[in-house]
């Protein structure tokens, strides 16, 4: 896409109009357009820019209508009423809203600390914006309270990713390569929908015989298409991954030169999936064992193969350890680094990528360095003019940070850039209580979204085409947003008003050019993960973008990473042993099924904009909760009717969409609708992710009643009927918090099968029955479960203990020569009453010793 021509010059009393080469306002794949504008409304075509090679989605191709839609804010608005959120919103002067938010921040942080005034960013602020907004959180407010939406979407992938890898960018090869891959595997991932100019990639590929198998719960567009679909239950894929390592292992198929020669920490990795024999992971996850089978087969004799994860796996309380099961699998069929090959995460957000490198986030600094990095403070204070001990060290991660909001040691004062919190954050009603606490809220947006209506000050922006700087995609190609019109009279974009507001509060050196706020941020990245000095607004014009890591100026960027070494110390990948936990909520009967929430073509993100897009809503006009016809059977629901979810944090209504593309036991709700159909005032937040903070916005447990016939809009549950949120009382963890477990009044009874036993060999291939003290069999009426097993060999040889049940091989343990195991067996198996359980061995043929074993079982 060439550098588009200087707009013409003016003629008096002549109307004129200009082309702008730009790029798309939604997704990570910012496809290429040329916007012209003059007479409005502004019309656009797509481009042949490398992402989209001239596509484009519904979504893109009605972007211009919100331009000149009704619903823009052009002025600002404040509460008739100061600090009375009760009294309507009016419009005001900049100079009045502008006063009254520097106001409150002085009186915030005079009363409160600096920490209380705190900011909240989004994955669609431009790097510009997201630059400048981490430093006047840190540089004019000194507050360390800042974190951004981004935390909700591919942090997870992100935590991964560094940790294995000592770098994270969403896809370490540029999107063409898909097509070359011989084998695509895309867990939790739907780009049919959610980017659907990416899939030429991948029909590309089918062209020519690649195989795609999809890892989701819903057979979704994506799904229909691809050679296997593998149909897991929410909160399962980590289980999955582990599995279909364990055959790898089995069957030989792992790339052992590559493992030893680019990565560490593998024997703890293989220790630990020998637990995930395909049995097991078909009852944990509803894969049969076949298509695991036929999964690892197909990536490990492909030429080229990558494994591509999305918020699907990630969304959830153990998302980083999810990605990086996925990315042990990888790297032990050695694909990262090759070319066509390799793991990669599908970044959502339009800027998902930038946003998170450059000091949005609570813990960074620009170029992806970390706030608790001495070096990494000094290098950036100096680029800032500050002193390096006078910048905060981190904040609470994102939903910390508004679970907090109006408490002592939390926030008072909060400012918040293009983030939409009262539909997108995890338990949204609690959220929506939290921003009430607050003292003071500011909130900057084109339209009046469900948060901006809880603000006392309400921003207007320049949107998308009225702005200019730079965009980073999910490849790590950086872009340029043109410029393509004029905002209305007196509108700043988002990187304006930043500089406005630290002029205000008596701080210099903020700009609200974006090419000279670039220029400083190259500085500040120079020398750090994401380091963008080699890049210049010229160079991306003539190069259609480039990638980062670009060191200098004559660096030719980096499409592709980790063909020679990883970003690590040593230059080798770490695989990292990972355990599948449950989920934090499970079904029971009041709850008895799994929701899971995700994105629908024609929306996106918290549907500020989609949602009052005509076109858009002509294709999607409401939600809908997708059930399988086996569970609307059962509960009398028939297409359209209104259904009422509930989870323990809330109740929200739908129209019910009747499908077999779903699970029988999972329902499906998408997350764009705010009030009565919010799918997040459902979800659950008590369990973040140790490492990215995420919230388990994937899976909870959910009841479901039918509420009435069909009807054009659904009525919302009536506010009696919910759930009130939780008070502030309860205490807000900095790190998050165990599940705890009710007080059982079953009564239960170890059991145990153990002692020490003479056994004689007659071959690996017979074991046998040991002694008739290693046989148990569950009493009628009750249940068991097996919960460890330990063993010792004495002999000279490897030797095999066999758990039987019923006649049937459960699970083989061998213990090594002269060594001993320990297994926790933590669920493999109900043994409902009548089962026989027994222990049987197996030896080299002549092998005389003795064992010593011990099965633990519990009995209910």
């Amino acid at each position: 896409m060439p550098a588009p021509a200087s707009p013409p010059a003016a003629v008096p009393g002549v109307r004129t109009s200009r082309t702008t080469h730009t790029h798309c306002p939604y997704c990570s794949l910012q496809c290429g357009m040329a916007v012209t504008a003059g007479d409005r409304p502004a019309t656009l075509v797509p481009l042949d820019f490398p992402t989209n090679r001239g596509g484009l989605c519904s979504k893109g191709w009605s972007s211009t209508e919100l331009l000149d839609h009704p619903e823009r804010l052009t002025r600002p608005l404040v509460r008739a009423v100061p600090g009375d959120r009760t009294s309507p919103l009016v419009e005001s002067t900049w100079d009045d809203a502008l006063g009254r938010l520097v106001d409150a921040i002085g009186r915030t942080q005079a009363t409160h600390g600096r920490d209380a005034v705190g900011c909240f960013g989004g994955g669609s602020l431009t790097n510009e914006q997201a630059y400048q907004f981490g430093r006047f959180a840190r540089v004019a407010l000194r507050t360390s309270a800042i974190d951004y939406n981004g935390r909700f979407c591919m942090s997870s992938a992100a935590g991964a990713a560094n940790r294995a890898f000592g770098l994270d960018r969403g896809l370490p090869f540029p999107l063409s390569d898909i097509a070359e891959a011989d084998v695509v595997v895309l867990v939790g991932s739907n780009p049919a929908d959610t980017m659907p100019p990416a899939m030429q990639w991948f029909d590309a590929g089918r062209e020519r015989g690649a195989q795609h198998v999809v890892v989701d719960p819903r057979r979704t567009a994506t799904a229909r298409n691809a050679a296997l679909h593998l149909q897991a239950l929410p909160g399962t894929d980590l289980a999955l991954a582990n599995g279909l390592l364990h055959i790898a292992i089995a069957e030989g198929l792992v790339d052992e030169d590559y493992v030893a020669a680019r990565t560490t920490g593998f024997e703890a990795v293989r220790a630990g999936v020998a637990a995930y024999w395909p049995d097991r992971v078909e009852r944990l996850t509803g894969v049969p064992v076949a298509d695991q089978r036929r999964t690892v087969f197909a990536l490990a004799r492909a030429e080229k193969a990558m494994i591509l994860t999305a918020r699907g796996a990630e969304q959830h309380r153990s998302g980083t350890d999810t990605a990086q099961a996925w990315i042990n699998l990888a790297l032990a069929l050695g694909l990262p680094g090759r070319r066509g090959s390799g793991w990669g995460t599908v970044t959502g957000q339009g800027n998902g990528q930038g946003g998170r490198e450059h000091g949005q986030k609570a813990d960074q600094l620009p170029g992806y360095r970390s706030l608790t990095d001495p070096a990494a403070r000094a290098h950036v204070a100096a680029v800032w003019g500050v002193d390096p001990d006078d910048l905060p060290m981190p904040g609470r991660s994102a939903f910390e940070l508004l679970d907090a909001l109006g408490t002592d040691g939390g926030v008072r004062t909060l400012l918040v850039l293009a983030s939409n919190v009262a539909v997108s954050a995890p338990d949204a009603r609690r959220v929506i209580s939290r921003l009430r606490d607050l003292d003071f809220l500011a909130v900057s947006d084109f339209f009046l979204s469900e948060t901006a209506e809880l603000a006392d000050v309400v921003l207007p922006s320049a949107m998308w085409a009225e702005e200019a700087g730079t965009m980073t995609n999910l490849e790590g190609r950086v872009i340029r947003r043109r410029r393509a019109l004029d905002p209305p009279t007196g509108v700043p974009d988002d990187l304006q008003l930043l500089a406005l507001l630290a002029e205000r509060l008596g701080v210099t050196g903020f700009s609200g050019d974006p090419e000279t706020v670039f220029e400083e941020l190259r500085r500040a990245s120079a020398g750090g993960t994401a380091d963008y000095s080699g890049i210049s607004y010229r160079r991306i014009d003539e190069e259609q973008g480039v990638f980062w890591p670009c060191p200098s100026p004559e660096h030719p960027g980096t499409p592709r990473l980790f063909t020679e070494r990883f970003a690590t110390p040593d230059g080798r990948a770490r695989f990292v042993r990972v355990e599948h936990v449950d989920a934090h909520e499970r079904p029971d009967a009041e709850y008895p099924l799994v929701l899971t929430t995700g994105r629908v073509l024609a929306q996106y993100q918290s549907g500020t904009q989609t949602r009052r897009s005509r076109s858009l809503q002509l294709i999607a006009p409401t939600p809908r909760a997708e059930l399988h016809p086996d569970l609307a059977r059962r509960l009398g629901i028939e297409q359209d009717d209104a259904v009422e979810l509930a989870t323990r944090r809330g109740r929200a209504r739908f129209h019910a969409q009747v499908t077999d593309a779903i699970r029988p036991d999972v329902v499906f709700v998408p997350f764009h609708w705010g009030g009565g159909a919010s799918a997040n005032a459902l979800t659950d937040a008590d369990a973040l992710d140790p490492t990215s903070k995420m919230p388990a916005f994937k899976v909870c447990a959910v009841a479901v009643s039918r509420v009435g016939g069909p009807e054009e809009r659904v009525p919302p549950p009536p506010a009696a009927t919910q759930p009130q949120p939780r008070d502030h009382t309860e205490p807000t963890a900095r790190e998050p918090r165990r599940p705890t477990r009710k007080r059982s009044t079953v009564k239960s009874t170890p059991r145990f099968l153990q002692g020490v036993f003479p056994i004689t060999g007659e071959g690996l291939a017979k074991p046998g029955p040991v002694d008739p003290a290693l046989r148990y069999t569950v009493p009628a009426g009750c249940s068991a479960q097996a919960l460890y097993f330990r063993g010792g060999n004495a002999t000279a040889e490897l030797v095999y203990v066999l758990l039987v049940r019923d006649g049937e091989p459960m699970r083989w343990f061998p213990i090594g020569a002269k060594a001993d195991t320990h297994v926790p067996l933590r669920v493999v198996e109900d043994l409902p009453g009548g089962s026989v359980v027994e222990l049987h061995a197996a030896a080299p043929e002549g092998v005389v010793g003795e064992i010593v074993v011990d099965l633990g079982l519990v009995e209910v």
